[in-house]
């Protein structure tokens, strides 16, 4: 009975740090910046149930670059039901892996590295 429960502590074990091997993995980021240059189009979000409009979204397609100057077109929605502040400067949490963003969060303009707002200001 005693050797039952420790293969099945070992195997609960085994699962619990598979699961958050695969989480970190998954999750994993690279921070790239931008700037709102456009105000996105505007487009419902609809509930699947009633197939009402629950929401406003902005999409957003433009250029981001990584601290050494590297870019890559984006996309991403604004989860907001206005368009993103005109010439605001974000930080992206990219997945390369998954060739999308993240995350998202604005950033004062001494935050972004020098490589990406050379890029950024061109």
């Amino acid at each position: 009975m005693k050797k039952i429960l420790i293969g099945i502590g070992i195997f609960i074990g085994l699962v619990i740090l598979g699961g958050a091997g695969f989480y970190a993995w998954y999750t994993q980021s690279t921070p790239y910046y931008t700037q709102i240059t456009t105000t996105g189009k505007k487009f419902d979000v609809i509930d699947d149930e009633t197939g009402a409009a629950r929401d406003i979204d902005y999409p957003y397609t433009q250029m981001a670059y990584d601290e050494k100057g590297h870019g890559t077109e984006v996309d991403f929605n604004g989860h907001k039901s206005r368009p993103l502040k005109m010439q605001a400067y974000l930080r992206l949490d990219y997945s390369t892996r998954r060739n999308q963003v993240i995350s998202w969060e604005a950033v004062p303009k001494e935050k972004v590295p020098k490589a990406a707002l050379a890029k950024l200001n061109r």
